[in-house]
């Protein structure tokens, strides 16, 4: 009877292991996959934040030789920009607002540029930048 028990259960034995191995090597390669997203999303985050940054401190220098109230309230807007920006949890991958804190330096960003009469466009590009002629 055993030796019949072992012929029967062996499809079952073997789905069972097949099943195990799947689900570890999909597992290690779905961490692999999800470590390689994560770093290319957060460094795209990275890079607008810090053209952002560089935008809000480059423009905050040329406006503090004037002193009209238009300057005024723009220097207003780009200090805010400015402490959003440095408040901005980068260290900290499970923060829960981080989507709700980009969104909202996002639209500072867009309000600063209309108030300086700038386009707000911002894209990451992959490709190589050139020179054509």
């Amino acid at each position: 009877a055993d030796l019949f028990d072992g012929i029967v259960m062996a499809e079952e034995r073997f789905h069972g292991e097949g099943y195990q191995e799947g689900l570890a090597e999909g597992s290690h390669a779905g961490m692999a996959e999800g470590r390689r997203c994560g770093a290319l999303h957060g460094a795209r985050i990275g890079s607008e934040i810090g053209c952002y940054l560089g935008f809000a401190l480059t423009w905050h220098c040329l406006l503090q030789k004037c002193t009209d109230e238009k300057n005024s309230k723009r220097i207003k807007a780009l200090d805010s920009l400015i402490g959003m920006i440095q408040k901005f949890p980068y260290e900290d991958p499970t923060y829960d607002k981080l989507q709700e804190d980009l969104e909202r330096i996002r639209g500072k960003y867009k309000q600063v540029c209309s108030m300086l009469n700038i386009q707000s466009d911002f894209r990451i590009s992959t490709e190589r930048s050139s020179l054509t002629f």
